[in-house]
């Protein structure tokens, strides 16, 4: 059984700050995997991007989040995890993901400078491109998406809470369905 929510999104997307909160709400452990990266490099993560580039740290973030091992747990990884296909399929195996979805504007608004919030950017690429280049990931992965665009952020953890509820129950009952004798599967 998936016992695990895992938290993809957009840095500025909210994952870490609802993260926290959804994980108080449903009694469940929080999981930050950039400080798990920080903790096995001795480093913080600009100056391992620093260190060895762009590749070299998405190597590294593959390997990490790859061998998270974690139970009723809500995780949230960098953005960038989605280039990690291991990770990905490792998250996918182990739990139910959560795009935390915001409109370039909003991550726009929310991050401001993006050198300062340690957002990596090749050479000449923006954050739009940044953002168009990853939304499809996330899309690609989710099992859950939750637009975070308007209201507080006590609206946000309402719908996560919400969507994640809804989610459970459908699992449950396809689940009942699957189960149910004389039922072909497809």
């Amino acid at each position: 059984m998936k016992t695990n929510l895992i938290f993809i999104g957009m840095p500025a997307a909210g994952k870490s700050t609802v993260g926290i909160v959804v994980a108080k709400r449903l009694g469940m452990n929080f999981i930050d995997t950039d400080l798990l990266i920080q903790e096995r490099e001795h480093k913080l993560l600009r100056e391992i991007m620093a260190e060895v580039g762009q590749d070299g740290f998405l190597k590294i973030e593959n390997e990490v989040n790859a061998s998270v091992e974690a139970e009723n747990s809500v995780i949230s990884p960098g953005g960038s995890v989605v280039y990690c296909k291991e990770a990905m399929r490792h998250f996918k195996k182990i739990g139910t993901v959560v795009y935390l979805k915001a409109s370039y504007q909003t991550i726009k608004r929310r991050i401001r400078n993006p050198k300062k919030r340690g957002v990596v950017l090749r050479e000449g690429q923006s954050l739009r491109d940044l953002y168009y280049e990853r939304a499809p990931y996330f899309e690609k992965y989710a099992d859950i998406t939750v637009h975070v665009d308007n209201g507080r952020i006590e609206d946000t953890i309402a719908k996560v809470l919400n969507a994640v509820k809804k989610h459970k129950k459908a699992a449950e009952y396809r689940k009942r369905l699957d189960n149910t004798p004389g039922r072909k599967l497809k």
